[in-house]
């Protein structure tokens, strides 16, 4: 009898165990399954969020673009002025420039 109820003992822990080890894969087989869920939320995540910049990029894009032509207005006016600005310097100072020029070649050194 007492044999018998060792073999029962041994039958319960073998059974036992594969449970144990059945539990141990269930609980390995829905990590993984979990794992694969949250890659894929975060591939649409990013997907999602690359799509909201390149927009945004496409949208400041356009926008500045838009402005170039305003700014090639705006600095074409700027251009035009700094030049009247330096032709008035220049036909002002350029009496005193050639009296100058003047006196340093007819002055002989010796």
């Amino acid at each position: 009898m007492e044999a018998n109820r060792g073999q029962n003992g041994i039958q319960l822990l073998l059974a036992a165990e594969q449970e144990a080890q059945h539990i141990v894969n269930t609980a390995k087989n829905a990590k993984m399954a979990r794992l694969r869920q949250a890659k894929e939320e975060a591939e649409r995540d990013i997907a999602e969020f690359r799509a909201q910049m390149e927009a945004e990029y496409q949208r400041k894009l356009a926008e500045s673009s838009g402005d170039s032509g305003a700014n090639v207005k705006r600095l074409e006016k700027e251009t035009d002025a700094k030049i009247e600005q330096l032709k008035a310097q220049s036909s002002s100072i350029s009496p005193e420039v050639v009296q100058m020029l003047l006196k340093f070649v007819t002055t002989v050194k010796n």
